[in-house]
């Protein structure tokens, strides 16, 4: 029974998104039969595999349901109690995560402010202080974002200097990779060139803004730094009993080049936009777009109008700052259509 119209679009989120049709048919292909539960089953041996092929040799992947769900049990399993996280202040472990990491994980969080969703070390230094000081919690892990929720992207250098401070410092660092292949298309490199071989200690992997249904993981890449995740996992109901059906989506993504063309196509689908606007008056771009996203001001009244039939947010409604995103199966018509209506929107306003 469907109840919704298939014809409606948005720009709203990569989340609004449904699945793309080679993860379905990889669901429907392990749906065949029965496989041992628990992560004990073909496809996630083969997700192993997978990773250490993008990650290297001493990576393990630990499948999860969302999100949320890895950022804090990631970051729960490379922390002592004591411990907090330095992050941006936009990170969506800080912004967008409900108080879990407060609330669920028992972690505390440094935020700092920063223009464009980039750490750098000066800024972690803001916070990373007070080392030894039983009246604060310790920061002991850094967590970065890629892309960043602001639609930037850290070049490799920004990525080794920033895991080279943190280390210095005694820090671990977890990288949110919700959308870490719309930063693999960005900069034209492969996974490991700008997470392992940087010196990133733990990161979510992201599925489900990428083509995914709910599928996402915990990758370990310094083993070292990392204790107690099985256990982790199951007490913040992550662990799946039927655990094939979230590996095979993420084998079907990363086996291949899936993941790569789903955000390649939807960073495209994002500079089109910004193309087709850029020049148009009254419109200002809030972030350079290096990614899926599109942070844009506009005139008084004109995101009401356009809202009317596409979906966005507010990004920031003080200055009338929307954000713009666009997924794997965003059309050049969608595109198109969209930005057309958007400079109709603001002509009628002058």
């Amino acid at each position: 029974m469907q109840l919704h119209d298939p014809a409606a679009r948005g720009f709203a989120s990569d989340n609004y998104s449904g699945v793309h049709p080679d993860v379905l048919a990889a669901i429907g292909a392990a749906n065949l039969g029965h496989q041992s539960s628990y992560g004990n089953d073909v496809y996630t041996r083969r997700l192993q595999e997978v990773v250490r092929q993008h990650f290297g040799e001493d990576a393990e992947a630990w499948p999860v349901f969302n999100g949320t769900g890895a950022n804090v049990t990631g970051l729960q399993a490379v922390l002592p109690r004591w411990g907090a996280v330095v992050c941006a202040r936009s990170a969506h472990i800080n912004v967008d995560e409900g108080g879990a990491p407060e609330r669920v994980g028992g972690l505390k969080l440094y935020s700092v402010p920063t223009p464009d969703g980039k750490l750098t070390p000066d800024l972690v230094d803001t916070e990373a202080w007070g080392f030894g000081d039983e009246h604060r919690a310790q920061p002991l892990a850094l967590s970065i974002t890629q892309s960043t929720e602001l639609g930037t992207v850290y070049t490799v250098e920004e990525l080794s200097a920033l895991t080279r401070h943190a280390h210095d410092l005694g820090m671990v660092v977890h990288l949110d990779g919700a959308r870490l292949s719309n930063a693999a298309a960005s900069l034209g490199l492969p996974l490991r060139a700008f997470t392992t071989e940087v010196g990133v200690d733990i990161l979510t992997l992201g599925g489900t803004k990428n083509g995914a249904l709910g599928a996402e993981a915990i990758v370990v890449l310094n083993p070292d730094a990392v204790h107690g995740l099985v256990y982790a996992r199951k007490f913040n109901m992550q662990l799946a009993s039927k655990m094939r059906f979230v590996s095979a989506q993420l084998v079907a993504l990363y086996s291949g080049d899936l993941w790569l063309r789903n955000a390649g196509h939807a960073n495209a689908m994002a500079a089109r936009l910004r193309a087709a606007l850029e020049g148009v008056p009254g419109i200002t771009f809030a972030q350079p777009t290096q990614a899926n996203g599109v942070f844009a001001r506009l005139p008084d009244g004109v995101a009401d109008v356009v809202r009317e039939r596409f979906a966005f947010y507010d990004w920031d409604a003080s200055v009338n700052e929307v954000r713009w995103m666009c997924s794997f199966d965003t059309t050049a018509e969608d595109v198109d259509t969209f930005a057309a209506l958007v400079t109709e929107a603001i002509a009628a306003r002058r």
